[in-house]
């Protein structure tokens, strides 16, 4: 099969998204979520006419005839029953937050009055009717919508939930995710890697950019052995919606990762993608059963197809719609392959406020070290050679902390 472009590969990938449910959570333990259902207001907001500062509230009669000088009749803290005025030269000591009565029209700063308890004199401007005075149902009419489904909840979401009584929140249910790392050359982190070792990574770097969406992946680790990985694969078949594999899908004679998974009935969507890095790029899905990624092993080409596939297909799954985000080429990059360049790219906004884009030079796929001073690939385009300082390219960030 021949290679296919970026584009072909990204719409074959958002064409299998899949929603795995709906489950309704503490509102303690849903933070970093998605939202799956709309919060709607149980009751009027505010539920009451509500005062917005400190002072005193004064009626109408008051405002209209100018009076300044008042007698204080009580005073309304915030959770008390609201006092109603008696009189045009009275007023209602009253705190931000409280309940007012209707009998009360505007309120006046304690800034613009003089107090000499039990009397109060006016000594700013002229007040407005409803001045300073949040009406009932200004905001939000009881069941209308505060918060569509679809957004992240987050501390200000969780905040409004909680104003709202919702002690639960409905978020969409997560893919259950099995990382699998493959390579008889790989020895685990904590292991002394022999001359011609490495240790493995991947799996590492995976896991925690999963682990933004709450999403917390186990990690498998194959050796090239055909049987092994045969074995393994057809267990996490029974055990995860999504298997994310690293290594083995290449040209090399130990690469058994396409045969496997074939022999397992995973129908294969694409290999091989026109692009840098991350040209041996393997996806298929099973007809009733999980999704599959498989990447190749270098840890850049991994990082990039993360953030450029699947991160993309996680978040359509989820409903979410982030836009597309451009920066500003920095200097001028020539690469004249025909393959789709994705330079790895140190992004920062200018005191212009534009993002900026500085590619950073690397030695390929397999120098992963400059992933430390960059955050972000960059996408230039597949028809062209070189590109200009100036001109603004897509960017694919990743979380650098």
């Amino acid at each position: 099969m021949e290679f296919i472009t970026v584009h072909e590969a990204e719409e074959i990938i958002l064409a299998e998204t899949r929603s795995y449910g709906i489950e309704q959570l503490p509102i303690g333990r849903a933070s970093g979520r998605v939202l799956a259902g709309t919060l709607r207001a149980d009751r009027d907001l505010p539920p009451f006419d509500r005062a917005t500062v400190d002072g005193i509230a004064i009626g109408a009669e008051a405002v209209a005839r100018n009076i300044k000088q008042f007698t204080i009749k009580g005073v309304q803290a915030a959770g008390m029953e609201p006092i109603p005025l008696s009189g045009p030269d009275k007023c209602i000591e009253i705190m931000t937050g409280a309940a007012v009565h209707h009998s009360a029209v505007a309120i006046v700063r304690y800034e613009d009055v003089e107090l000499d308890r039990p009397n109060a004199q006016l000594t700013g401007s002229s007040p407005l009717i409803g001045q300073h005075i949040h009406r009932m149902g200004q905001d939000k009419r009881v069941n209308d919508v505060v918060v569509p489904a679809g957004r992240i909840v987050g501390p200000s979401l969780m905040s409004i939930a909680a104003s709202l009584g919702s002690s639960y929140i409905p978020v969409k249910k997560l893919p259950r995710v099995a990382v699998i790392t493959t390579g008889s050359e790989l020895v685990h982190i904590d292991d002394t890697p022999s001359p011609f070792q490495i240790r493995r990574s991947n799996d590492i770097a995976i896991q925690a950019a999963l682990s933004r969406y709450g999403i917390y992946a186990s990690a498998i680790h194959l050796s090239d052995d055909y049987k092994k990985m045969e074995a393994c694969l057809t267990s996490c078949v029974q055990d995860y919606d999504v298997l994310l594999l690293t290594g083995g899908v290449s040209m090399g004679r130990f690469d058994y990762v396409p045969d496997v998974l074939s022999t397992l009935g995973v129908i294969k969507k694409f290999h091989k993608v026109k692009q840098r890095p991350g040209k041996p790029l393997w996806f298929g899905a099973f007809q009733h059963g999980p999704i599959v990624f498989a990447f190749p092993g270098n840890p850049v080409s991994v990082f990039m197809c993360l953030h450029r596939y699947f991160i993309p297909w996680l978040e359509e799954s989820l409903g979410l719609n982030r836009p597309a985000e451009y920066a500003i080429l920095q200097n001028d990059i020539c690469f004249a392959p025909p393959l789709q360049y994705f330079p790895q790219v140190s992004v920062r906004i200018s005191r212009h406020g534009l993002l900026e884009a500085l590619p950073v030079r690397g030695n390929g796929s397999g120098d992963f070290a400059n992933l430390a001073e960059t955050n972000a690939f960059m996408e230039l385009p597949l028809e062209h050679s070189v590109f200009r300082r100036g001109n603004a390219y897509r960017i694919w960030k990743y979380i650098t902390h």
